[in-house]
Protein backbone atom coordinates (compact mmCIF):
# COMPACT_ATOMS: atom_id res chain seq x y z
CA UNK A 1 0.00 0.00 0.00
CA UNK A 2 2.77 2.43 0.74
CA UNK A 3 4.04 1.75 -3.15
CA UNK A 4 0.70 2.64 -4.03
CA UNK A 5 -0.05 5.98 -2.21
CA UNK A 6 3.77 7.02 -3.37
CA UNK A 7 3.22 6.01 -7.02
CA UNK A 8 -0.23 7.99 -6.91
CA UNK A 9 1.60 10.84 -5.71
CA UNK A 10 5.01 10.72 -7.93
CA UNK A 11 2.60 10.13 -10.81
CA UNK A 12 0.42 13.48 -10.44
CA UNK A 13 3.53 15.65 -9.64
CA UNK A 14 5.83 13.86 -12.83
CA UNK A 15 2.21 14.63 -15.12
CA UNK A 16 2.50 18.40 -13.35
CA UNK A 17 5.57 19.28 -13.91
CA UNK A 18 5.71 21.45 -16.70
CA UNK A 19 1.83 22.80 -16.01
CA UNK A 20 2.19 25.50 -13.19
CA UNK A 21 -1.67 26.32 -13.36
CA UNK A 22 -2.66 22.87 -12.91
CA UNK A 23 -0.02 21.96 -9.99
CA UNK A 24 -1.42 24.97 -8.15
CA UNK A 25 -4.69 23.46 -8.40
CA UNK A 26 -3.29 20.53 -7.38
CA UNK A 27 -1.42 21.51 -4.28
CA UNK A 28 -4.25 20.63 -1.74
CA UNK A 29 -4.53 16.89 -3.22
CA UNK A 30 -0.78 16.51 -3.35
CA UNK A 31 -0.30 17.63 0.22
CA UNK A 32 -3.39 15.25 1.46
CA UNK A 33 -2.02 12.13 -0.32
CA UNK A 34 1.76 12.75 1.02
CA UNK A 35 0.04 13.41 4.21
CA UNK A 36 -1.63 9.79 4.42
CA UNK A 37 1.50 8.20 3.07
CA UNK A 38 3.07 9.37 5.99
CA UNK A 39 0.29 8.22 8.71
CA UNK A 40 0.15 4.87 6.68
CA UNK A 41 3.77 4.09 7.54
CA UNK A 42 2.76 4.62 10.81
CA UNK A 43 -0.21 2.35 10.99
CA UNK A 44 -0.12 -0.30 13.33
CA UNK A 45 -3.24 -2.87 11.88
CA UNK A 46 -4.82 -3.44 8.64
CA UNK A 47 -7.80 -1.69 9.11
CA UNK A 48 -5.99 1.66 9.45
CA UNK A 49 -3.52 1.39 6.28
CA UNK A 50 -6.84 0.53 4.65
CA UNK A 51 -8.49 3.80 5.75
CA UNK A 52 -4.99 5.72 4.93
CA UNK A 53 -5.14 4.08 1.25
CA UNK A 54 -9.08 5.00 0.78
CA UNK A 55 -8.26 8.56 1.63
CA UNK A 56 -5.28 9.00 -0.33
CA UNK A 57 -6.93 7.42 -3.40
CA UNK A 58 -10.24 9.87 -3.18
CA UNK A 59 -7.22 12.75 -3.42
CA UNK A 60 -5.75 11.24 -6.47
CA UNK A 61 -8.66 10.55 -8.11
CA UNK A 62 -9.21 14.36 -7.98
CA UNK A 63 -6.24 15.25 -9.17
CA UNK A 64 -6.82 12.66 -12.47
CA UNK A 65 -9.93 14.65 -13.33
CA UNK A 66 -7.62 17.68 -13.67
CA UNK A 67 -5.00 15.99 -15.56
CA UNK A 68 -7.40 15.70 -18.43
CA UNK A 69 -6.87 18.34 -21.19
CA UNK A 70 -9.51 21.00 -21.62
CA UNK A 71 -10.04 19.71 -24.84
CA UNK A 72 -11.16 16.48 -23.74
CA UNK A 73 -14.98 15.89 -24.70
CA UNK A 74 -17.75 15.83 -21.35
CA UNK A 75 -18.54 12.29 -22.81
CA UNK A 76 -14.53 11.03 -21.36
CA UNK A 77 -14.79 12.94 -18.17
CA UNK A 78 -15.60 11.61 -14.69
CA UNK A 79 -17.36 12.71 -11.25
CA UNK A 80 -16.01 9.35 -9.24
CA UNK A 81 -15.40 5.97 -8.98
CA UNK A 82 -17.78 3.77 -10.15
CA UNK A 83 -17.22 0.16 -10.04
CA UNK A 84 -19.71 -2.86 -10.77
CA UNK A 85 -21.38 -1.31 -13.06
CA UNK A 86 -19.09 1.51 -14.17
CA UNK A 87 -21.47 4.48 -14.37
CA UNK A 88 -19.33 6.46 -17.32
CA UNK A 89 -16.71 5.84 -20.10
CA UNK A 90 -13.70 6.67 -17.75
CA UNK A 91 -14.95 4.26 -15.33
CA UNK A 92 -15.37 1.81 -17.65
CA UNK A 93 -12.03 2.22 -18.98
CA UNK A 94 -10.63 1.50 -15.48
CA UNK A 95 -12.49 -1.10 -14.60
CA UNK A 96 -11.57 -2.91 -17.93
CA UNK A 97 -8.07 -2.48 -18.00
CA UNK A 98 -7.90 -3.31 -14.05
CA UNK A 99 -9.05 -6.66 -15.54
CA UNK A 100 -6.31 -7.51 -18.00
CA UNK A 101 -3.86 -5.89 -15.08
CA UNK A 102 -5.45 -8.65 -13.07
CA UNK A 103 -4.95 -11.49 -15.78
CA UNK A 104 -1.35 -10.06 -15.92
CA UNK A 105 -0.50 -10.62 -12.10
CA UNK A 106 -2.52 -13.79 -12.44
CA UNK A 107 0.36 -15.08 -14.52
CA UNK A 108 2.88 -14.02 -12.81
CA UNK A 109 1.88 -15.44 -9.19
CA UNK A 110 1.14 -18.88 -11.11
CA UNK A 111 4.45 -18.54 -12.73
CA UNK A 112 6.24 -17.85 -9.64
CA UNK A 113 4.90 -20.86 -7.49
CA UNK A 114 2.82 -18.64 -5.08
CA UNK A 115 -1.19 -19.62 -3.67
CA UNK A 116 -3.19 -16.90 -5.32
CA UNK A 117 -6.04 -17.36 -2.90
CA UNK A 118 -3.47 -16.39 0.21
CA UNK A 119 -3.11 -11.70 0.06
CA UNK A 120 -2.02 -10.13 2.78
CA UNK A 121 -3.78 -7.12 2.01
CA UNK A 122 -6.85 -8.35 0.59
CA UNK A 123 -9.56 -10.96 1.83
CA UNK A 124 -11.54 -13.55 0.33
CA UNK A 125 -14.88 -11.21 -0.62
CA UNK A 126 -15.54 -12.17 -4.13
CA UNK A 127 -14.15 -14.12 -6.90
CA UNK A 128 -10.87 -12.46 -7.28
CA UNK A 129 -8.08 -14.11 -5.72
CA UNK A 130 -6.60 -12.01 -2.31
CA UNK A 131 -2.92 -12.33 -3.52
CA UNK A 132 -3.87 -11.27 -6.91
CA UNK A 133 -5.49 -7.92 -6.18
CA UNK A 134 -2.68 -7.78 -3.26
CA UNK A 135 0.40 -7.72 -6.35
CA UNK A 136 -2.07 -5.29 -8.42
CA UNK A 137 -2.03 -2.40 -6.31
CA UNK A 138 1.82 -1.93 -7.14
CA UNK A 139 1.21 -1.40 -10.50
CA UNK A 140 -2.48 0.08 -11.37
CA UNK A 141 -0.94 3.80 -11.81
CA UNK A 142 2.04 2.78 -14.19
CA UNK A 143 0.80 -0.06 -16.31
CA UNK A 144 -3.06 1.28 -16.76
CA UNK A 145 -3.77 4.89 -15.01
CA UNK A 146 -1.39 7.11 -16.75
CA UNK A 147 -2.56 4.77 -20.28
CA UNK A 148 -5.71 5.83 -19.73
CA UNK A 149 -5.25 9.70 -19.22
CA UNK A 150 -2.84 9.45 -21.75
CA UNK A 151 -4.52 8.06 -24.61
CA UNK A 152 -7.77 10.63 -23.53
CA UNK A 153 -5.48 13.54 -24.01
CA UNK A 154 -4.43 12.36 -27.13
CA UNK A 155 -7.74 12.29 -28.44
CA UNK A 156 -7.60 7.77 -28.88
CA UNK A 157 -11.21 7.07 -27.75
CA UNK A 158 -14.52 7.43 -29.73
CA UNK A 159 -16.96 8.43 -27.38
CA UNK A 160 -20.40 6.59 -29.47
CA UNK A 161 -17.66 4.09 -31.19
CA UNK A 162 -15.79 2.59 -28.41
CA UNK A 163 -18.54 2.77 -25.71
CA UNK A 164 -22.05 0.54 -25.20
CA UNK A 165 -24.35 2.96 -23.01
CA UNK A 166 -27.14 2.58 -21.38
CA UNK A 167 -28.95 4.09 -18.14
CA UNK A 168 -27.77 1.93 -15.92
CA UNK A 169 -24.48 0.89 -17.27
CA UNK A 170 -21.32 1.92 -19.64
CA UNK A 171 -18.72 -0.93 -20.80
CA UNK A 172 -16.55 -0.81 -24.26
CA UNK A 173 -17.64 -2.27 -27.25
CA UNK A 174 -15.65 -4.75 -28.99
CA UNK A 175 -13.54 -2.02 -31.29
CA UNK A 176 -13.11 -0.18 -27.53
CA UNK A 177 -11.71 -3.79 -25.63
CA UNK A 178 -9.00 -4.15 -28.93
CA UNK A 179 -8.03 -0.74 -28.56
CA UNK A 180 -7.51 -1.04 -24.84
CA UNK A 181 -5.80 -4.46 -25.28
CA UNK A 182 -3.53 -3.12 -27.40
CA UNK A 183 -2.47 0.05 -25.44
CA UNK A 184 -1.61 -2.58 -22.06
CA UNK A 185 -0.25 -5.00 -23.91
CA UNK A 186 2.04 -2.27 -25.59
CA UNK A 187 2.50 -0.78 -22.44
CA UNK A 188 4.07 -4.02 -20.90
CA UNK A 189 6.44 -4.21 -23.45
CA UNK A 190 8.07 -0.33 -22.48
CA UNK A 191 11.26 -1.06 -20.53
CA UNK A 192 12.19 0.61 -17.31
CA UNK A 193 15.28 1.06 -15.10
CA UNK A 194 14.42 -0.45 -12.02
CA UNK A 195 16.00 2.01 -9.35
CA UNK A 196 16.82 -0.51 -6.65
CA UNK A 197 18.54 -3.46 -9.39
CA UNK A 198 19.82 -0.76 -11.49
CA UNK A 199 19.20 -2.41 -14.59
CA UNK A 200 16.41 -2.45 -17.64
CA UNK A 201 13.71 -4.16 -18.15
CA UNK A 202 9.97 -4.47 -19.59
CA UNK A 203 7.19 -4.02 -17.23
CA UNK A 204 5.59 -7.23 -18.43
CA UNK A 205 8.65 -8.51 -16.92
CA UNK A 206 8.75 -6.46 -14.02
CA UNK A 207 5.14 -7.68 -12.64
CA UNK A 208 6.57 -11.30 -13.03
CA UNK A 209 9.21 -10.10 -11.17
CA UNK A 210 8.09 -8.68 -8.23
CA UNK A 211 6.12 -11.84 -7.81
CA UNK A 212 9.44 -13.94 -7.35
CA UNK A 213 10.62 -11.25 -4.52
CA UNK A 214 7.52 -11.66 -2.49
CA UNK A 215 8.39 -15.52 -2.99
CA UNK A 216 11.46 -14.23 -1.47
CA UNK A 217 10.55 -12.58 1.25
CA UNK A 218 8.18 -14.81 2.85
CA UNK A 219 11.15 -17.89 2.21
CA UNK A 220 13.89 -15.65 3.96
CA UNK A 221 15.67 -13.39 1.95
CA UNK A 222 13.50 -9.92 2.60
CA UNK A 223 14.47 -6.19 1.08
CA UNK A 224 13.49 -6.09 -2.07
CA UNK A 225 9.82 -6.58 -2.63
CA UNK A 226 7.97 -3.78 -3.85
CA UNK A 227 11.24 -1.28 -3.41
CA UNK A 228 10.32 -0.18 -6.71
CA UNK A 229 7.82 2.79 -6.57
CA UNK A 230 7.30 2.49 -9.80
CA UNK A 231 6.94 5.72 -11.63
Amino acid sequence: MLAKIDSQHAYLLRATRSDSDVRRELLSDLRAIRDQLSAAVKAHDRESLRGHEGTAAVHYLQGLRRLLNPGVPAELRFSSRSRRPPLDRFNALLGFGYGLLYAAVMRAVIASGLEPALGFFHTPRSAAHPLVLDLMELFRVPLWDLVVVGSINRGQWRPEADFAVTRTKVWLSEAGRRKAVDLFEDRLQESWKHPVLQYSLSYARTVELEARLLEKEWSGEPGLFARSHLR
